[in-house]
């Protein structure tokens, strides 16, 4: 891609779908947390223990090249977003834990992204660019991620009414963007993705399986409500691809790295979809046993 686009274009879309979230947040979503610490603690554990070491095994069980391997654990790295939130609604889960998940997650992504990122580089590309030890890194992340949200929440505690007016706009115009910053993706590296087309989009559809499957089962193993089950399911399940890319594009330099996420972020969908009325099929064959 082009290095402006690149280096200016990206950041700055990415900054509006992080602004876009920080206009639903207030800090009630952070302190809500108390309502529900169970299910917080477990899906914080899920996503930043057991999903790394997910995505560890599956890129060596499909011998990734080292970027695009570096690629996989960047994603999984990743927080998840307001396209979670919307799965739950549908479905039924508990969106306020969402709210909370994703505004947790957004602030501790800035510290874990950066760390996971780094294991799997000195692993997987000894010598490559290192994200996140130099502070230069880690200010750069902490703009990309953190900031707009901040400047989201800010806006929402001043201007309400503004905050609410642009709440569907700015959704639709983080989808319009998401899809341009996959689709440049993809043509970027059409040459490297058609090679291992293949094995990306089994890896990523399988990721995005047994993640959204680690984030709904593990909860109702330590009983969890269903409602809670569910936004954990889609919270861990689903990840910022567009963070991932921009990540790789923007701050490591390496448009083949942000391939896995492109392919995830259109597959995800689907996935998300399918798990949905797979688990809503569950549901409500339970209910009735519950009720009895």
């Amino acid at each position: 891609m082009d290095s402006a686009l690149t280096t200016i274009g990206l950041p700055v879309a990415l900054g509006i779908i992080m602004f876009g979230l920080g206009l639903s947040l207030t800090p009630g979503d952070f302190t809500r947390v108390g309502r529900h610490p169970k299910a917080v603690v477990i899906a914080l554990v899920c996503q930043l223990l057991l999903l790394p070491a997910l995505c560890f095994g599956l890129v060596l069980a499909f011998q990734l090249p080292p970027l695009l391997a570096v690629g996989m654990m960047l994603l999984a790295a990743s927080p998840g977003g307001t396209t979670a939130n919307l799965y739950s609604h549908l479905f039924r889960g508990d969106v306020a834990l969402n709210i909370s998940l994703t505004a947790i997650n957004s602030v501790i992504a800035v510290i874990t992204l950066p760390l996971i990122t780094n294991l799997a580089v000195g692993f997987f590309a000894p010598g490559g660019e290192v994200l996140g030890l130099q502070f230069s890194k880690t200010l750069e992340v902490f703009a990309i991620v953190l900031l707009p949200v901040v400047l989201g929440m800010l806006v929402r505690r001043w201007r309400a009414s503004f905050a609410d007016a642009m709440d569907k706009p700015v959704r639709i115009a983080s989808i319009i963007i998401l899809a341009v910053v996959i689709a440049g993706a993809v043509v970027s590296n059409r040459e490297i993705l058609a090679e291992h087309i293949g094995s990306l989009a089994l890896v990523t559809v399988l990721f995005c399986a047994l993640s959204l499957t680690i984030g709904y089962v593990v909860p109702l193993l330590f009983k969890v409500g269903p409602a809670q089950s569910v936004a954990s399911g889609f919270e861990i399940g689903i990840h910022n691809a567009t963070l991932a890319i921009v990540i790789a594009q923007s701050v490591l330099g390496s448009v083949e790295m942000s391939l896995p996420a492109a392919v995830y972020g259109v597959l995800m969908f689907f996935v998300a979809l399918a798990f949905g009325f797979a688990i809503r099929g569950r549901m409500r064959a339970t209910a009735p046993a519950a009720a009895a």
